[in-house]
């Protein structure tokens, strides 16, 4: 029996090898994208102390946060333009513009040159995900959604995972320089923008197939739906869900921000004589919870809430709260032990509700034909946030930086809870219409109509 009424002959076998090829060469994209992000935050290890090129430290908290507005520019602006274009042009000319902004980094060492080079990276990197998420929300339907994106937003925990090390033995061990940080981030980007460009497709359409949920196309261009960009926006900024997420998301996203551009340097400073490349793997331990983080907010969203993405949110951002507010006091104890099994937690905690909230929740309220204008809207969100993130560790001691970032993750986790019987409105659709087949004739149930 066909497990897609609206696939053609090829059928379900050929349908789901195209998803199985979307979902691998869509996270391999993003993770990719962080080889080129976390690329400064480990030379800055090196520029600290080179004769040459010696910046404060407030100087490069500026470039991040020159970085970080360019991002959340460029997440309002291309969530907007993968609804009109797709996500190929744009992911693809993000991953070669980040290559290119990093092989300069690395080449020239001036301070006009980092900070262009800072924009257009920001700007190169914010095309990934709305794009992507769009694309894995054309071939995913919203009863599976919210697990397929759990397993998915693995991307950027891995990706920041890999890349921070990679990043220090290339600059530290390799080359004993911190140029190749940049050099070598650029060339792994460039090799997966290659298999990006053979490997990619849209939307199911674009191989022969039907959608895998009704959907509407407002617009008709070449027999390829277009969405107007004023016209979507507008239903982004009338959507009280979208709204809300947005806000939390801002608030969510400095503690992350923090910890990944500044992680290796808070490290070094508490603890210098475990050395640099050490202080480049410690921070590690958060992204590798990352990794768990998605997958068992995306299972208990899916299994054990019924779709419904608030509850599980909530729940993570109040042990977030706890983790971020005895953080500090496990610093100042000196336990190398106790920090990375904070940063641990923290990074299960944080990164289930981040890829939640800027993910699946994004997508399923945002509707389909908005879903990357919605997307992009939550993460612009965010990245104002993650400015903050980018800045406060440049300026500000430890303890004060912590401080926000606990008020900040529990005003997060109270925002929601208004929200915790919310479901996307596609679910409800398929649950009345579930109801309707079970009646006599197939006459749907109404509301307050007794059987």
């Amino acid at each position: 029996m066909n497990k897609n009424p609206g696939t053609p002959h090829g059928g379900w076998k050929s349908l789901q090898r195209w998803r199985i090829q979307i979902f691998v060469i869509t996270w391999l994209a993003y993770a990719a994208f962080y080889f080129t992000r976390k690329a400064f935050s480990v030379a800055k290890l090196g520029i600290g102390e080179d004769p040459g090129f010696g910046l404060e430290k407030s100087v490069m908290a500026d470039l991040d946060a020159l970085y970080l507005t360019a991002y959340a520019i460029g997440q309002f602006m291309w969530g907007v333009f993968a609804d009109r274009f797709g996500t190929r042009v744009v992911v693809l000319g993000g991953l070669v513009a980040s290559a290119l902004a990093a092989i300069a980094m690395g080449t020239f060492a001036t301070l006009p040159i980092f900070a262009a080079c800072m924009v257009v990276q920001g700007l190169a990197q914010s095309t990934g995900w709305s794009g992507l998420c769009k694309n894995i929300g054309a071939f995913f339907a919203t009863h599976e959604r919210g697990r397929v994106l759990g397993y998915w937003s693995t991307c950027y925990a891995f990706g920041g995972l890999v890349a921070t090390p990679f990043a220090g033995w290339c600059a530290y061990s390799l080359s004993h320089s911190w140029r190749m940080a940049f050099i070598a981030s650029a060339v792994v980007v460039l090799i997966v923008a290659v298999l990006f460009f053979l490997l990619q497709r849209n939307r199911p359409q674009d191989v022969g197939f039907a959608p895998v949920e009704a959907e509407t196309t407002p617009i008709t261009i070449d027999n390829a739906p277009r969405v107007r960009s004023s016209g979507s926006l507008r239903q982004v900024l009338k959507n009280t869900h979208v709204l809300v997420l947005g806000l939390a998301y801002f608030l969510l996203k400095p503690a992350r921000y923090a910890i990944l551009l500044w992680g290796p340097v808070i490290i070094y400073e508490r603890m210098p004589e475990i050395g640099k490349v050490a202080s480049s793997i410690v921070p590690s331990a958060f992204e590798v919870a990352g990794l768990a983080g998605p997958i068992l907010i995306g299972l208990a969203s899916d299994k054990l809430f019924g779709a419904r993405r608030m509850p599980a949110c909530v729940l993570s951002l109040a042990a977030l709260t706890v983790c971020l507010a005895l953080f500090v006091p496990a610093m100042q104890s000196g336990s190398l032990y106790v920090v990375v099994g904070l940063l641990f937690m923290m990074g299960v905690t944080l990164y289930g509700p981040d890829s939640m909230i800027s993910g699946a929740a994004a997508i399923d309220f945002g509707t389909s034909e908005s879903a990357g204008t919605a997307t992009g809207f939550v993460n612009g969100c965010g990245s104002v946030g993650a400015i903050l993130g980018g800045l406060l560790p440049g300026y500000f001691d430890t303890i004060t930086v912590f401080f926000v970032f606990t008020a900040t993750a529990l005003l997060a986790s109270l925002m929601l809870v208004p929200f915790w019987n919310s479901r996307p409105k596609s679910h409800l659709d398929r649950t009345e219409a579930g109801a309707a087949d079970a009646l006599p004739g197939g006459e749907r149930l109404q509301p307050g109509k007794a059987q």
